[in-house]
């Protein structure tokens, strides 16, 4: 499912990060892909503000959908 992140997806992450001050379901776009599976995600807050920016693992985020998803697409991904 991970495999198919690039640039600019809206994601949510998956696990409880409170080191870095991030928790599971915050949502972030990934804004620099650095080697398959390996990004850059920026959370910002709803004005936009960014409020933290973290190199994260496709095993620690979920890829969001804005449209209904076939089961032929989830498999796909």
């Amino acid at each position: 499912m991970n495999s198919q992140m690039k640039l600019l997806d809206v994601v949510a992450l998956l696990e409880d990060l409170p080191e870095l001050g991030l928790y599971r379901g915050q949502v972030g776009t990934i804004v620099e892909v650095y080697e398959p599976g390996v990004f850059e995600v920026e959370f910002s807050d709803l004005n936009g503000r960014a409020y933290a920016i973290e190199t994260l693992n496709a095993s620690q985020l979920m890829l969001l959908h804005y449209q209904s998803l076939s089961e032929e697409m989830l498999v796909q991904t």
